[in-house]
């Protein structure tokens, strides 16, 4: 049982370590990323409290069919639900959080936040994959937890933006939450796609990685701009 639950939250782990040593101007005490991991799973719970009646009105199918399903399934069943409690628990723990005083702290804990998610969620899929469960964490440690790893530091870009430098940037707001939606239901509908056509489950492997390689990069990308504002701020200067 330990070994499962290790192989499921390590690359989790991992992400969050990559993250902290990132913000090199002052780096976020431990308790709160080890709480805002713990907000993480809660969003969990929160998650479900959408989805749950969604799929009890049968706003997305549970057996995937067609292109259509698979799109209704990625938004309605995953994307919408969990990125929404996810940045509920985002601002949950930031409201009244002292530290988060630069940008790149929006990244950090957005990163906490949603890596506890993925750890939580890989946990139950390596359980029920029985037998399976080192492939299924080995996949999913290339796939689904990059895959949220880019969707929570877009959140946090953008809840840093909205918070730091609203006047600049109008509409961080929605973005905070539209983008790493849209993020996510793409990604969800290009890998729900395996069960409709599952003769081209190779390619979609392919595409899924492609997607998660430049969600990295993309990730990467938003974490200099805002280490640079920071950087800019502590300094004096203004960055534009």
């Amino acid at each position: 049982m330990l070994h499962v639950i290790a192989l499921a939250v390590l690359p989790a782990i991992i992400l969050i370590y990559y993250t902290y040593q990132q913000d090199k101007l002052q780096r976020e005490p431990v308790g709160n990323i080890v709480k805002a991991f713990f907000y993480g799973w809660g969003s969990v719970f929160a998650s479900l409290l959408i989805s749950m009646p969604l799929m009890r009105m049968g706003a997305f199918p549970q057996e995937i069919t067609s292109f259509w399903g698979a799109v209704r399934t990625a938004f309605l069943g995953a994307a919408i639900p969990e990125e929404t409690a996810k940045l509920f628990c985002l601002w949950l723990f930031l409201r009244k959080c002292r530290d988060f005083d630069e940008r790149m702290d929006g990244i950090v804990y957005a990163v906490c936040v949603g890596m506890g998610f993925a750890a939580f969620e890989n946990i139950e899929y390596l359980f029920a994959s029985g037998s399976d469960w080192i492939t299924t964490g080995i996949g999913r440690s290339l796939t689904a937890i990059p895959g949220h790893f880019g969707f929570a530091v877009i959140m946090g870009y953008y809840y840093s933006l909205n918070w730091f430098d609203k006047y600049r940037a109008p509409g961080a707001g929605i973005k905070m939450w539209l983008y790493p939606v849209l993020a996510h239901g793409i990604y969800d509908t290009i890998a729900m796609q395996s069960a409709v056509t599952p003769e081209m489950s190779g390619v979609i492997s392919i595409a899924i990685l492609l997607f998660c390689f430049w969600g990295m990069k993309l990730a990467r990308r938003k974490m200099s701009t805002h280490l640079l504002a920071d950087s800019y701020s502590a300094t004096g200067i203004d960055e534009q």
